[in-house]
Parts: structure tokens; C-alpha cells; sequence
């Protein structure tokens, strides 16, 4: 089998891969808080590469057909490939992304660094830029995505007030009486933060624990919305597609060389 089949279909597969992360980027560009993801593409001098096929019965490893390789449970061994080139990762773009003034009481922005703290239905805790907030039937403090939106005290309980305002410093005002503080933190390298949903981001290993902010600063009465450049988004589209469409010639005229190779060869005198 010729190596340039591998090194096309790797390159098609990569290309297919931006193409997602930049569609969701462009899903997201009205989101507010939502900061755009960046493919890291890595190209390795030399890849060792393996191809899988139907595993035997007895999941065995087993003699195959001429170059006579052995194969564990259906995987066979092909060998180097020189300048593959995958997706190694994608991380988050931290640009501030602008403010949009909107005087709804239940908006606020993030001044700065920070992560407003929200947890789902299952207590699991999740951060975000999105400062788009209201209040749900149980009088809780909660995002548009319906997760709570978590102060010193926990979820925020706002319950039946008539008056709510968000105050500069974070302080959550009802009726004229304080009921709770937002929780704001800060990571090493945010820029690891997995997305969760839209504008939710999980803590990962690379990201670092969540640090809580001293000083919160915040801007009442606006949202910070998406970082996303719809140009530029664009562009990269295009760029992926036509290395998509490029990849894909290579495969198959790699393809129809092997068709004329196995003709002309592979009939018996």
C-alpha cells in the first residue's frame, strides 16, 4: 500500500478538524463571552503508523499474507511516515472580546481577568466570561443555559425581589439589602480551559485550579461579547476547505496509480 494514501487521508482529517473548530467559532460569534478556539496543528519528522482491520476469532496474534507482519487483535504495523501532520490540540483565544452596553440589571462584564463560577444540574462547577444572567422559577440567580450562577454563599438566592442590582465590586443588591457576592476566579493558563456547551469552560490539568480574584471589578448593566473576527473566520474557512479538496486529488490519484499498477502487474502470463 503506498504511504501517500496515509499522508493524504491524515491531511484530509486535519483539514476536516479545523473546519469544525471553525464553525463553531462562527456559531458562537453572538454569544456573549464566548472566546474563540484555536487548532494547534503539529507535524512530526517521523510517525509510526498502524492500521486496524477485522480483528481474528480468537483475537490472537496471527501470520498474514506477504510481507508476512505480525498482528496483534487486527492491528498490523505499517511502518514510518515522514512529515504527518495532525491536530495536537485546540486552545482558547483570552482577547477581550468588547463591551455592549445593554442596562439590563441581571448583565455584567468582567472587567479585566476572571471567570464568573456556574454550576449545573448535577453540582458540577464550570466557569464563564458571560455575564448574561436572570432569574429562574425558583428565584435563583441562574445563566441562559440554565446553569446557577454561584456567589460566597453558594447559588445565589435573589427569591422574590423586586429591585436586583449588580454592583461594580460583585455585590449582589435585592430589595436594597446585600444577599450575596460573585464568585470570580482566575486560572495559570486559561487558555487550556476546556469548552463545555457554548460559553461554559472546565478546568483541566493544563489550565490549573481556579484562583479566587481579590479585587473584582466589574461593569453593570453590559456583556463582553465574542472575541470572534467573522473575517478572519472566513478566511481560515476557505483555506481549510481548499486544503481539503487538495488532500483529497492526492488520495485519489494515489488511488488510481494503485489501480493501474495492480492491472498492469497483477495478471498472470
Amino acid at each position: 500500500m503506498h504511504r501517500g494514501l496515509y499522508a493524504a487521508a491524515s491531511a484530509m482529517i486535519v483539514q476536516e478538524s479545523m473546519h469544525d473548530v471553525v464553525a463553531n467559532n462562527l456559531a458562537n460569534v453572538s454569544s456573549s463571552g464566548f472566546r474563540r478556539r484555536i487548532p494547534v496543528n503539529k507535524s512530526f519528522p517521523e510517525v509510526l503508523m498502524d492500521r486496524i482491520e477485522k480483528k481474528s476469532e480468537d483475537g490472537e496474534i496471527k501470520l498474514v499474507a506477504p510481507p508476512f507482519q505480525l498482528g496483534l487483535k487486527g492491528k498490523f504495523l505499517i511502518g514510518d511516515l515522514s512529515l504527518a501532520n495532525v491536530i495536537s490540540e485546540t486552545y482558547m483565544s483570552t482577547e477581550f472580546g468588547g463591551l455592549q452596553v445593554t442596562d439590563n440589571p441581571f448583565d455584567a462584564a468582567i472587567v479585566g481577568d476572571g471567570y464568573f463560577a456556574v454550576q449545573d444540574g448535577a453540582g458540577n462547577t464550570y466557569y464563564t466570561r458571560s455575564g448574561h444572567f436572570q432569574k429562574n422559577e425558583e428565584g435563583q440567580l441562574a445563566t441562559h443555559d440554565g446553569m446557577l450562577v454561584l456567589g460566597d454563599g453558594g447559588p445565589v438566592e435573589v427569591g422574590d425581589a423586586v429591585s436586583f442590582t449588580i454592583t461594580e465590586t460583585g455585590n449582589i443588591i435585592a430589595d436594597g439589602q446585600l444577599v450575596d457576592v460573585l464568585q470570580v476566579f482566575t486560572f495559570e493558563n486559561p487558555t487550556y480551559l476546556r469548552q463545555v456547551g457554548r460559553t461554559a469552560l472546565a478546568v483541566t490539568e493544563d489550565s490549573g485550579e481556579p484562583v479566587p480574584v481579590e479585587e473584582i471589578r466589574l461593569e453593570p448593566g453590559a456583556l463582553e461579547m465574542s472575541n470572534v473576527n467573522v473575517v478572519e473566520e472566513m478566511v481560515r474557512m476557505v483555506e481549510a476547505h481548499r486544503a481539503y479538496e487538495s488532500a483529497s486529488k492526492v488520495l485519489m490519484t494515489h488511488d488510481e496509480l494503485t489501480g493501474k499498477l495492480i492491472t498492469s502487474f497483477g495478471g498472470t502470463n
